[in-house]
């Protein structure tokens, strides 16, 4: 009797956890995340044939790869759960590295010896169309795909590589905070102010990143993506 009843009370044991209901924190994560797949969905569909195009002119004007991929440090799923077990890495990055997509802005044969460097509006390395892209953020639209795959949002703050992640942790004071929720393609940093050229300027996006995270919301998200566009055409930000 006993042996019949055991499987019965873990199937229903089952079944109430997943019937649990959401807390009001959880369901604003859930809306928001549905939010950005949306959004992601539909930025793809409405620029697909400018990313089409975009990729045969990079493919006739310049030697190499259509597409630049590139280590980022994404979220830290460590602070989202309050379960026990052990969470250490071998090297602690601050969250779990994946693969960035973007437009190759560069000549193919740019790769600084494999060392991570900052991004310069001005780099010399960069090609005619590339300067284009880059001008106008074009070159960020395949970020949608990452979004699609569960590694960014379209809103967030902007994913480091590894190694310039770990030297601003040592800078600037809260960044690791900043992998609490996903990385985006933009963000409440990205639309107040312009490319970092000196750690007080990622100091500053920080200041505003930490704010978006206190603030988060569906409806923050939709602002965002609305203030994006003109700034993407008045080329300030990022």
């Amino acid at each position: 009797m006993a042996m019949t009843l055991a499987p019965r009370l873990a199937r229903r044991s089952i079944t109430l956890v997943h019937r649990a209901p959401l807390g009001p924190i959880d369901r604003e994560r859930r809306s928001r995340r549905c939010l950005n797949i949306a959004a992601a969905i539909v930025g793809i569909v409405l620029t697909l044939p400018v990313m089409l195009v975009i990729a045969a002119l990079i493919k006739l004007t310049s030697r190499g790869p259509v597409l630049f991929t590139q280590a980022r440090v994404g979220l830290d799923r460590r602070g989202l759960s309050r379960a026990g077990g052990n969470t250490r890495r071998q090297v602690d990055l601050g969250g779990k590295p994946f693969t960035m997509y973007k437009f190759r802005t560069m000549r193919g044969d740019s790769s600084n010896g494999g060392r991570q460097v900052w991004a310069q509006p001005d780099d010399a390395r960069v090609t005619p169309i590339g300067r284009l892209l880059r001008k106008v953020r074009l070159d960020e639209l395949p970020q949608l795909f990452n979004v699609l795959l569960g590694d960014m949002n379209v809103v967030g703050p902007r994913p480091e590589q590894p190694a310039i992640f770990v030297y601003l942790r040592e800078q600037v004071e809260g960044y690791q905070r900043r992998q609490r929720v996903r990385p985006g393609i933009t963000g409440w940093a990205q639309i107040n102010q312009a490319y970092d050229r000196t750690v007080d300027d990622v100091r500053r996006k920080v200041a505003y990143d930490l704010e978006y995270i206190r603030r988060q919301s569906a409806l923050q998200d939709c602002q965002i993506m609305l203030r994006t566009l003109p700034v993407m055409l008045g080329r300030g930000g990022w």
